[in-house]
C-alpha cells in the first residue's frame, strides 16, 4: 500500500477519516522537480502563551518606596538647607613666632572669620593628635581674617616638641565658649601683652540653597492602519499585573511600561549639562547629587569587615545622624552585608525594631526589606534590581560601577510656597510640573487616523507618552554611594 499515490489517483472521502486513497503528504516532493510543497499537512504544536524567561522586566519602583511625588508649577524647584549650629573651622594657619604668649592665627582667604575677642576656642592638630585651648584676645573679622590667641597651661602653638601644636597650615579650630573677666563690656578685653579691644561678632545664620530643573521625558508607539486589520493573538502576563490576551497592543503595552521605566532612571541617573550656553541643561539625578554633596564609599566589601562599616557609622554620626537608613545593593554587594553580619558573633543582625514599617518585620519582608541594629542605627537592607538587570547597571561590574545606595529615611520640613505652610517631606521626593490647565505628571493621548484616533491623516496610530519632572535630593550629606574599587 502507497501512502504517497499519484497525481490524479486520489479518491476524495465522504466522511473524515485517513484511507489509502485520501492522504496526501505534504512534507515530500521538491519544487524544482513539480514535487508537492504547499504545506504541512499536520501543523506543529504552538504554544500560544509567551513564556517569561527574563521574569519581572520592569525596574521602577525605587522611588515610590523611599519618596513621594508633588506638583509644581515653576521651571525650577528650589530649596534651602541649614549649615551648622556651632563654629568650626578646618585648614587655618598658626603662624609660628608665639610661643606660648600671644600667636597669631590666620584665616583662607576664601573663609569668613566670626570668632569674637574673648571667645575660648580648641586648637587641634590633626598629624600629631596635640591640642591646646586658648582664649581669643583681639579678632580681625571678615574674610581672610585672623585671632590672637593665648593658650591656656603654658601651650606652645608654634612647635611640634611634646604635646603641642605644629606651626603651619590644616590645623582645626572650634569654638566652645567664652571667658569675660569682671566688670567689662562685652566687647572688652585687657589680657596683657597683645591684646585689643574689637567689636563683637553677631553670628547671623546662614543657609545653603540648592535647586533642580525638571526635563521633559516622551516615548511614542506607532502601528500603521494595515498591520491594525491583520489580527493576531497572543495570551501574556504583563508586569503590571494584567493577564489575557493581546493583539498588537502589546508593542504598545512593553512601550508604556519601558516609559515608565525611564521616569524613574532618568531621576537616578541625570546629569547636569556642563556646557555653557548649551540648549538643554539637564537635571541632577540622585547618583549625580550624592556625589557631588553627599558620601562615597568606594570598594566596599566583606573582608573588610565590620571596621569598614563602622567607619561609614562614625561619617554619619558627623553628619544628621538619621536613626533609620534604607540599604539599596545589588548582588554582591548585599552577600557583602550578609557576610559581614554571620561573622559578628552573638549576632549583631537581631533584636532590631521595623520602626519605619510600623514595627511589623511581616510588612518589612513583604516589602523585601530585612533589618539589623549597629550602635544606634537601623538599617533596613533590599536589592535593587536596577543594580542587577544585565540590561542596565546590572551588566556593568568593576571600577566605578555603582554598587548600592544608603538612603535616610527621614523627613525635612520645608516651607511650601504654593500651600503657604511649613510641611513634612521626604529627603527624596519627586516634583512634576502640573497646573489647574495641564497635568504633565504622565500624559498619554492618541494620534493619527486609525484604532480610534481621527486627529490627522496619518493611515496609523500612534500612542504618545510625556511627562516633565526632576529628582530633589534634600540633605544629600545623609546618603552614602557605594561604589567599586
Amino acid at each position: 500500500m502507497s501512502l504517497t499515490p499519484q497525481f490524479g489517483s486520489l479518491i476524495p472521502s465522504q466522511t473524515q477519516q485517513v484511507l489509502d486513497t485520501n492522504y496526501l503528504q505534504f512534507n515530500t516532493g521538491n519544487a524544482a522537480t513539480g514535487g508537492d510543497t504547499f504545506a504541512q499537512q499536520y501543523l506543529p504544536e504552538i504554544y500560544e502563551q509567551e513564556v517569561e524567561r527574563y521574569g519581572n522586566r520592569t525596574l521602577s519602583g525605587f522611588l515610590r518606596m523611599v519618596g513621594a511625588e508633588m506638583p509644581m508649577t515653576s521651571d525650577q524647584v528650589i530649596w534651602s538647607e541649614q549649615n551648622r549650629l556651632h563654629v568650626g573651622y578646618d585648614n587655618v594657619t598658626v603662624v609660628a613666632g608665639g610661643g606660648n604668649t600671644f600667636n597669631t592665627i590666620n584665616f583662607p582667604a576664601t573663609v569668613n572669620n566670626v570668632i569674637s575677642p574673648n571667645d575660648t576656642i580648641v586648637v587641634l592638630d590633626p598629624v600629631t593628635g596635640a591640642e591646646a585651648k586658648c582664649l581669643v584676645t583681639s579678632s580681625t573679622l571678615g574674610a581672610a581674617g585672623s585671632i590672637i590667641v593665648q593658650p591656656f597651661n603654658n601651650k606652645k602653638l608654634d612647635t611640634a616638641a611634646g604635646n603641642n601644636i605644629t606651626a603651619g597650615a590644616g590645623i582645626k579650630i572650634f569654638v566652645y565658649g567664652s571667658a569675660y573677666q569682671k566688670g567689662v563690656s562685652l566687647n572688652s578685653v585687657s589680657t596683657g601683652a597683645g591684646a585689643k579691644t574689637e567689636g563683637y561678632a553677631s553670628i547671623e545664620p546662614q543657609f545653603t540653597q540648592y535647586s533642580n530643573s525638571p526635563i521633559i521625558i516622551r516615548s511614542q508607539y506607532v502601528v500603521n492602519g494595515s498591520d491594525m486589520a491583520q489580527i493576531g493573538w497572543v495570551e501574556v502576563a504583563t508586569e503590571d499585573g494584567t493577564s489575557g490576551y493581546l493583539w498588537y497592543l502589546k508593542a504598545e503595552s512593553e512601550t508604556r511600561l519601558r516609559f515608565e521605566d525611564y521616569l524613574e532612571m532618568s531621576m537616578v541617573e541625570g546629569e547636569y549639562n556642563q556646557i555653557a550656553g548649551a540648549a538643554f541643561p539637564g537635571t541632577e539625578g540622585l547618583f549625580a547629587a550624592i556625589q557631588s554633596r553627599g558620601n562615597v564609599e568606594v570598594g566596599f566589601t566583606a573582608a573588610a569587615g565590620l571596621d569598614e562599616f563602622d567607619a561609614i557609622l562614625k561619617n554619619l554620626d558627623t553628619q544628621g545622624a538619621i536613626e533609620e537608613n534604607m540599604l539599596f545593593l545589588n548582588r554582591q554587594t548585599a552577600l557583602d552585608f550578609d557576610d559581614m553580619l554571620a561573622s559578628i558573633s552573638g549576632g549583631s543582625a537581631g533584636g532590631t525594631a521595623f520602626g519605619l514599617f510600623e514595627n511589623s518585620e511581616e510588612m518589612a519582608l513583604n516589602l523585601g526589606f530585612s533589618g539589623f541594629r549597629r550602635g544606634s542605627y537601623d538599617f533596613y537592607k533590599t536589592d535593587w534590581k536596577y543594580l542587577n538587570d544585565a540590561s542596565t547597571r546590572g551588566g556593568i561590574n568593576g571600577i566605578s560601577s555603582i554598587e548600592g545606595v544608603l538612603v535616610p529615611a527621614g523627613t525635612s520640613t520645608v516651607y511650601d510656597q504654593v500651600l503657604g505652610t511649613n510641611i513634612r517631606r521626604p529627603f527624596l521626593h519627586v516634583r512634576y510640573r502640573a497646573s489647574q490647565a495641564d497635568d504633565r505628571r504622565m500624559k498619554s493621548w492618541l494620534t493619527g487616523s486609525a484604532g480610534g484616533a481621527f486627529t490627522s491623516t496619518l493611515d496609523a496610530m500612534e500612542v504618545n507618552f510625556l511627562s516633565e519632572r526632576c529628582l530633589v535630593t534634600q540633605a544629600a550629606n545623609n546618603f552614602v554611594l557605594f561604589k567599586g574599587i
